[in-house]
């Protein structure tokens, strides 16, 4: 059985509830027909509940953007996944370089967030992706390779089941510059062998893999054509239901 292609909109800190509202409720006839791909959305945390209910028993799920590594607590500003579970969300986003890069978050941050949210029945989407600096300097497989075994750490392979896993060159993410095709699924290749040796080559080869970093509905077919890229994580074209939609279909067709 192959693996069901993923594509997920990840919002970022933009739409007020209404607006976010209005978007999701333009998305659901749009997307309607993709029973094909796995599909979802992910809102700003003041924006879930009502984005929720606006595509309820449609084919898109709910995601969020992040989530804190302890259930409850003295956590000011932190949201659990047990609280983004009770709202309604199936996926959650961990690890993203915004928050590596902007924040200070480290991969040992995100293994105690990943052990969370896997703890919660939830399906985390781990980020990992290499700067501009570090591709110049031929470091690209050495910085997504830490930050994967970092990442994912002891968790094991019954725990990381659901694991998805997007590769996002943080040079492509918001630019307008995204990784050819070619770069794009060396890196999956790479990312799958080395998810094998830390998982067992099961658990490896029935992985979902992503691309993000700038994609769109022009470049989207060739990068989902690659045989290692299953689906994308969507970042400024999200926030376009023709976009998304092109995008979606691109891994349907």
């Amino acid at each position: 059985m192959g693996r069901k292609p993923l594509i997920v909109g990840n919002w970022k800190m933009n739409r007020t509830v209404s607006e976010a509202v209005a978007l999701a409720r333009e998305l659901r006839p749009k997307l309607a027909e993709f029973t094909s791909v796995d599909l979802a959305i992910c809102p700003t945390f003041t924006n879930l509940d009502a984005v929720g209910r606006a595509i309820d028993g449609s084919n898109i799920a709910l995601g969020a953007q992040d989530s804190f590594w302890e259930a409850q607590g003295a956590f000011t500003g932190e949201v659990s996944a047990a609280q983004l579970k009770d709202v309604g969300c199936r996926y959650v986003i961990l690890g993203h370089s915004e928050r590596r890069r902007q924040l200070g978050e480290t991969s040992e941050h995100v293994h105690r967030k990943l052990r969370a949210v896997v703890a919660c029945g939830l399906t985390p989407i781990l980020c990992v992706g290499e700067s501009l600096e570090e591709r110049e300097a031929n470091e690209t497989v050495e910085v997504v390779s830490e930050q994967t075994e970092r990442s994912i750490g002891n968790l094991g392979a019954e725990a990381t089941g659901k694991l998805v896993v997007a590769y996002e060159p943080v040079w492509a993410i918001g630019t307008g510059k995204n990784a050819t095709a070619q770069q794009a699924q060396e890196i999956h290749v790479m990312l799958r062998e080395q998810l094998g040796k830390l998982l067992g080559p099961q658990i490896a080869a029935a992985m979902r893999l992503l691309y993000g970093g700038s994609v769109n509905a022009a470049n989207a077919k060739g990068l989902m054509g690659e045989p290692d890229i299953d689906g994308a994580l969507v970042g400024g074209a999200s926030l376009v239901a023709d976009e998304f939609a092109a995008i979606a279909k691109a891994k349907v067709s």
